[in-house]
């Protein structure tokens, strides 16, 4: 890589995460934020936002809301949802270098399109490097500096060695693949199971249910990707098994939660008072609308989406999914 620079577009808690471990990387970071007077008071206290608790902002990040700015490093870091992507993306497009890595560290797909995240990306930007981070990794901890582990996919071999090691730190490891599809798909599709594991456990089925979702819904993930010509070790790595295995298991994770309120009975707007659906709510439908395309069978991604949509109670999809019938495995 040339230059120290690295820019990271959004500044949520996963964005000014990232920005922190990339400055512990040495890096020189400017931090993108829309909410002009948002940045300049992270510029002037040198405090993160309230979701990283206001943790202190390493000396080497520029908080900016100047996008033009924002968009002249070689290596940009866009953390944005997935359904706010294509929006951002087409404000970057008249300063992004046609030389720019543009690495999307969202989890999704895109509802109106199908796109997958580098698709977004490129339906806005034209012919560029694109790439994906995803892996097991919750911003606070990798904003506290606790050890984490996520996947880096470029299509050059190549890039994705030299970025895993510009981006790495002591405390944040990249492990690089040219597997693009199939870490965008882990991180999209692991989202929804998430929810169905939560409704599990929210309806007090124990951790045998649980863990038997988890398990059947991972078997699921593997014949989606395979559709698209996923690598079926990348599934089993850490932005497939391991992110899966986190998301679903931790209520730190907002799908996770979400489920979890379902499954004790809430409807949707009660167990999302705030209005900001997790990435999983959004992702159901468009997940198994592409998988029924491919001809994909995910029991368990259209129960989520037929309890999202009100078409079945939580109860409903649950005997819906026990008496399937019995095949081997």
């Amino acid at each position: 890589m040339t230059g120290n620079q690295v820019s990271v577009i959004g500044a949520g808690a996963f964005g000014s995460a990232l920005a922190l471990t990339f400055a512990r990387a040495g890096r020189d970071v400017l931090l993108w934020g829309r909410d002009g007077a948002r940045m300049s008071a992270m510029a002037e206290t040198r405090r993160c936002g309230a979701a990283l608790g206001g943790m202190p902002l390493d000396i080497r990040i520029v908080p900016t809301s100047d996008l033009a700015a924002a968009c002249k490093p070689a290596v940009l870091v866009v953390a944005i949802p997935t359904q706010d992507l294509g929006d951002v993306a087409r404000l970057m497009a008249p300063y992004v270098s046609s030389r720019a890595a543009i690495i999307s560290a969202a989890k999704g797909i895109e509802r109106k399109t199908g796109f997958f995240v580098t698709e977004i990306l490129q339906e806005a930007l034209g012919p560029h490097r694109f790439g994906v981070i995803s892996g097991p990794s919750f911003a606070v901890d990798i904003a506290r500096g606790l050890p984490t582990a996520i996947s880096l996919a470029m299509p050059d071999a190549g890039d994705a060695v030299d970025l895993a090691q510009f981006l790495s730190s002591p405390v944040l490891r990249l492990y690089h693949t040219a597997d693009v599809r199939g870490v965008e798909i882990g991180g999209a599709a692991k989202n929804v199971l998430a929810i169905a594991a939560g409704i599990v456990a929210g309806m007090g089925l124990g951790e045998s249910a649980r863990a038997a979702m988890i398990t059947r819904g991972f078997a699921e993930l593997r014949r989606y990707a395979a559709a698209f010509g996923a690598r079926p070790e990348t599934l089993m790595g850490l932005s497939g098994l391991g992110d899966l295995v986190l998301t679903a298991s931790s209520p730190q994770s907002r799908n996770y939660s979400l489920g979890l309120a379902l499954g004790a009975g809430k409807t949707l707007a009660e167990a999302n008072p705030s209005g900001k659906l997790a990435e999983g709510a959004f992702t159901a439908a468009i997940l198994g609308e592409t998988a029924r395309r491919r001809g994909v069978e995910m029991p368990i991604v259209e129960a989520v989406a037929n309890v999202l949509d009100g078409v079945l109670s939580v109860r409903a999809a649950v005997q819906a999914l026990m008496t399937r019938p019995l095949k081997a495995e």
